[in-house]
């Protein structure tokens, strides 16, 4: 049923009427010349949004590009995974360009990321992309923007998250229904982390197209501003043990000061017993 188009555009909406037209317009003005579908899910918006979706349906129709909407209007949002898989559920694309409601797509973002996947098929495919506010995590955007392709799995376990930033992700269906999605639980859960570390524990592979594809908003209402950096935390640390350290006989930790001192409390005691040693400051504490 799916594979009638090339491609879907897989859009969560809860709340984001003021940003919604940049986003929706970036979409319309898209130069890929294949077939494609907007997938978006409204997920109990009560601030207009669901008003301004209907305007672009019929504005995206006179491109005879269709419009895809599901939602729910329930009391409380169910969460950002869950409406993105409704969203993925409803489409019918062969490929999936994952975007935000509040973020901005390059004119030629599809076009370039489909030619990425068309020769990397089992790979999330990911892209550079800029902040707004300028100057806003230029560390995070420097960090991101400049990782080799070795690096892309090699810092996978650091502290700023999935090495492709998510708002860029763009894959095969296949890629994504072979982690079986996004986590569900809600406010609080950073379900690309999850669905990242699954992905490669999975043999899936990453690749980044190196041209700034996307405008990535910052701004004190996003989503991820409602997870805890100790969930974040926790959800590394059960992954770098399971994929790694559980096959090491032993190991040291170095710069062990007090992320060092967290990192080995946060193993399991199993793990806690192949620490050799800990290194602060050329002390070595047996």
């Amino acid at each position: 049923m799916y594979k009638y188009y090339l491609q879907s555009v897989i859009i969560p909406v809860y709340n984001t009427v003021k940003w919604l037209d940049e986003c929706l317009e970036a979409v319309y003005n898209q130069d890929f010349e294949g077939k494609f579908e907007v997938s978006i899910y409204n997920d109990s918006s009560t601030d207009g949004s669901l008003d301004l979706i209907r305007k672009w349906e019929k504005q995206f129709a006179e491109k005879s590009i269709d419009v895809v909407i599901g939602g729910h209007t329930s009391e409380s949002p169910r969460g950002v995974g869950y409406a993105k898989n409704q969203a993925v559920q409803q489409c019918r694309g062969t490929y999936l360009s994952f975007l935000d409601a509040d973020d901005v797509m390059h004119v030629s973002r599809i076009r370039k990321q489909y030619q990425a996947a068309l020769a990397h098929p089992q790979a999330i495919i990911g892209s550079n992309f800029h902040r707004l506010p300028t100057g806003s995590t230029n560390r995070y955007t420097h960090w991101a923007n400049t990782l080799t392709n070795q690096q892309l799995y090699t810092q996978i376990y650091t502290s700023h998250g999935p090495s492709l930033i998510m708002p860029t992700w763009f894959c095969h269906r296949k890629v994504f229904e072979k982690v079986q999605g996004f986590d569900e639980g809600g406010k609080g859960v950073p379900e690309d982390l999850i669905f990242f570390f699954r992905h490669l524990e999975l043999g899936g592979d990453l690749y980044r197209v190196e041209e700034d594809l996307l405008m990535y908003r910052y701004h004190t209402e996003a989503t991820s501003f409602s997870i805890h950096q100790d969930t974040i935390w926790n959800i590394r640390m059960k992954y770098i043990q399971k994929n790694v350290i559980d096959s090491w006989l032993t190991f040291t930790i170095w710069n062990a000061g007090k992320q060092g001192k967290k990192f080995y409390k946060s193993l399991s005691p199993e793990n806690q017993k192949k620490v050799w040693c800990l290194i602060l400051l050329n002390v070595v504490v047996k």
